[in-house]
């Protein structure tokens, strides 16, 4: 058996275990920037707010509403999901954090538990250790497992927020209740084109034939299809070192000289240079990208990125600077209001495995360098040390007007109790 364990309104339920008063009240957390909501209590879907509405745009009804507003605080939210994810790890050696809110867990050899009981332990474990309610649903695989999730938090007064799909007439009454659209793995096109065939429901597709699923699926949709039917064929991931990396992010207002632009570049640089070294990687390509807003239909457009190849694997922030600046200068056109810049490194392989050129090779003083700086951030915060590529007296920073305090991950900001 395999169990999913959701956090509910995760990001509104951390910013609740500081602020009780939240309880019953609508909340809405901001994007980058303040742009748009990317999570809600469920008293705010109730009056209607959809996932991605523009905050501008929802202003007024905020205010008339009385929603609660926060930004998002990503310190908090990571130290929040890694006390969950720890809590979870002690109710089996086997567990895949899905996302920050979600994670697996492989329950072998857990045949003569009582699995509903087992859940609500869970329950109360994690919710007294950390105060965030979750959902769990148990199921023979995982893709039955997200099913029986849903079942538990759409019928909380029912389920108690943990279902399990452990019979045959169980697992069919669930399929046809679960829309197309809602499975796990099926996006929008597939939908689209399911839908056209009347297969409105999860059991309607389990009906169709293997050799159609895989010519118009491929083996992920037939794979799909026998989790669904209740055959294990997805195991939980082991953890694995990402692919690409990237930093981009949207000015706090437009800029049209290079020096300011360059100096963005380089702090995105800096994040992503840190970020390899952090998971033990080195990168062979950079690329570089840059683009005016295109909702100022107002003013020019403008959209430009560069891929440029290392002369040798590196993880350097002063030579994936350097390579960086190339290609913004190479991109760079006068005359035009930038909004947003971007790095991304690619083509990462390990520290290991790294293969250098006959006659180019990386500065041996960089190594221990880069330890020394990654040593003091991490111990005096983040950007205490930077290069002189960055502006050193400016701090840039997202538009994080409603902001909460990092309760758990800053001394200066730690909650106060008044007596």
């Amino acid at each position: 058996m395999f169990a999913l364990v959701d956090c509910n309104n995760f990001y509104a339920s951390c910013q609740r275990v500081f602020e009780p008063h939240l309880l019953g009240k609508p909340v809405v957390i901001l994007s980058n920037n303040d742009g748009c909501v990317i999570a809600r209590s469920n008293e705010a879907k109730a009056l209607g707010i959809p996932m991605g509405a523009p905050a501008f745009e929802y202003k007024k009804l905020f205010e008339e509403q009385q929603v609660f507003v926060y930004s998002s605080n990503y310190a908090l939210y990571g130290d929040m999901s890694s006390r969950v994810m720890n809590l979870l790890a002690n109710f089996s050696p086997e567990i895949e954090v899905y996302s920050i809110d979600e994670a697996f867990l492989k329950c072998k050899g857990f045949e003569h538990y009582d699995l509903e009981s087992y859940g609500k332990q869970m329950q109360r474990t994690v919710t007294k250790g950390t105060g965030i309610p979750i959902s769990v649903g148990f199921a023979p695989t995982k893709a039955l497992a997200k099913v029986a999730n849903k079942i538990a938090k759409k019928f909380p007064d029912r389920t108690q927020s943990v279902y399990v799909i452990d019979t045959e007439d169980k697992r069919i009454k669930a399929l046809k209740w679960t829309k197309i659209e809602d499975v796990w793995g099926i996006g929008r096109r597939h939908a689209k084109r399911l839908k056209r065939l009347n297969i409105t429901n999860a059991y309607q597709f389990t009906e169709l034939p293997d050799a159609w699923v895989r010519k118009e699926m491929a083996v992920v949709g037939l794979r799909l299809k026998r989790e669904l039917e209740g055959k294990p064929s997805l195991d939980l991931e082991k953890i694995s070192v990402k692919k690409t990396i990237a930093t981009t992010r949207s000015f706090e207002k437009m800029h049209s000289k290079l020096p300011d632009i360059a100096e963005r570049v380089a702090t995105f640089t800096a994040a992503c240079a840190e970020k390899l070294r952090r998971q033990n990687s080195h990168c062979n390509l950079i690329m570089v990208f840059i683009h005016t807003n295109g909702f100022r239909q107002d003013q020019p457009q403008y959209s430009r990125n560069i891929v440029i190849q290392t002369d040798f694997p590196t993880n350097s922030t002063i030579e994936l600077n350097h390579y960086a600046q190339i290609g913004l200068k190479a991109i760079f056109k006068e005359g035009y209001q930038y909004k947003k810049a971007g790095v991304v490194v690619m083509g990462l392989t390990p520290n290991e495995q790294t293969q250098l050129s006959l006659f180019d090779a990386a500065n041996p003083k960089h190594l221990p360098l880069m330890a020394v700086v990654d040593r003091l951030n991490r111990s005096y915060g983040t950007n205490k040390v930077k290069f002189a590529s960055q502006s050193l007296g400016r701090q840039w920073k997202m538009r994080q007007e409603k902001l909460s305090p990092r309760y758990t991950t800053s001394f200066a900001e730690i909650i106060q109790i008044k007596l």
